[in-house]
């Protein structure tokens, strides 16, 4: 029986190697990738902002100065205005958790003993379940692994604050030579992708844009309205600090009302039965108010991806980058769906007309479509 030579093209071979090389190189370059990421992801959040500047004919450049000088200015005046009492206040809710941690274990027990269940194990495994020591020791052990993955690609706090503000003037360089970068970046793929490339670039763009602006604005709402709900709920010695850390949260989907709702629900257990029930009630309409009017209307309609799979993008994010890639990963997960749909799905679907018999194929009005647009 004779053996068979497998035998490997040198183009292939070279093909092979330079893939690897490419790989290891973009590791070693992942976190400037993640600044490219979050750079791109602001420009498209800000790009709508600049084409109504251009409207009332201003020069691009001094467009994306205007915005950007305004941005800082209003980033600014918000941290002057709210700033140091939010950091009081969130201070203050540091302080005092262990104490909210235990009146919430003592409640506890005696509603169990209330209902019979007085058994040693079942106090014991309670006390275990309300130790305040392991408790705050684990959610600063999570939140620190969060973060740990969020700022240690950028390695370090002061890397990851550097990161962002070299993530900002990128944006502000990407919208303001934007036609040259993108004809630049398409000019490398052969034809006819370069066309094709190069007509996703809008649709991509405005897809993650709006994303962005969805969940600032539904955050900013939900951080309002849970303020002015904790102060008439009679929490309003930490009413700001819980509305910021809600708001802030919120931006992460799905898990982010949970996360939110945490810290109030804690601190209204130590306020009494009744405030509990309110501050209870208020998240549950607010997050049915979210769920059911404000992320369909300024999320969920320009997003177009499947649930799950935003949940997954949230997850993976997550698990790679921490906080930072459960809220950037998403828009790009909802970009790279236009991709998806226009260069494959659409294409995939549409018949093909054989040359020569007079009729437009489906797939040519297509790309004749997004040229146009």
């Amino acid at each position: 029986m004779s053996e068979r030579k497998i035998t490997v093209p040198f183009s292939t071979l070279l093909l092979i190697v330079g893939a690897v090389l490419l790989l290891f190189l973009l590791w070693q370059l992942r976190s400037l990738l993640v600044v490219l990421m979050i750079a791109i992801v602001i420009a498209s959040t800000l790009a709508p902002v600049i084409k109504i500047a251009e409207s009332f004919r201003i020069p691009r450049w001094l467009a994306v100065i205007g915005v950007y000088l305004s941005l800082v200015s209003l980033f600014t005046g918000v941290v002057l205005l709210i700033g140091p009492t939010v950091v009081d206040q969130i201070q203050r809710l540091i302080r005092k958790l262990p104490l909210y941690l235990e009146i919430l274990g003592v409640l506890v027990q005696s509603w169990v003993v209330r209902l019979g269940m007085t058994e040693p194990q079942v106090l014991e495994q309670l006390n275990r379940l309300f130790d305040v020591q392991a408790l705050t020791a684990w959610a600063f052990r999570s939140s620190q692994e969060l973060l740990i993955r969020s700022y240690g690609i950028t390695r370090g706090v002061i890397g990851g604050i550097l990161s962002l503000i070299l993530a900002f003037m990128l944006s502000g360089y990407m919208l303001s030579g934007s036609n040259k970068l993108i004809q630049g970046f398409v000019s490398l793929f052969p034809a006819p992708w370069d066309e094709r490339l190069l007509a996703q670039v809008q649709p991509m763009s405005e897809r993650m844009g709006s994303y962005i602006q969805g969940r600032i604005v539904v955050s900013g709402i939900l951080g309002i309205v849970i303020t002015i709900g904790l102060r008439l709920l009679g929490i309003s010695e930490l009413a700001l600090g819980l509305g910021v850390i809600a708001a802030v949260t919120n931006l992460i989907p799905f898990f982010g009302p949970v996360l939110g709702a945490i810290p109030a629900l804690i601190v209204a257990v130590a306020q009494g039965g009744w405030t509990f029930l309110s501050v209870f009630l208020l998240f549950v309409i607010i997050q049915n108010l979210e769920t059911y009017v404000l992320d369909p209307l300024l999320v969920g309609s320009s997003v177009k991806v499947n649930p799950l799979y935003q949940l997954l993008a949230v997850l993976g994010g997550a698990q790679v980058l921490g906080i930072l890639g459960a809220v950037i990963v998403p828009p790009w997960v909802a970009g790279t769906a236009v991709l998806l749909d226009n260069l494959y799905i659409k294409m995939k679907a549409a018949p093909v007309v054989p040359s020569g018999t007079g009729i437009t194929s489906p797939v040519a009005v297509h790309n004749s479509q997004n040229n146009q647009t």
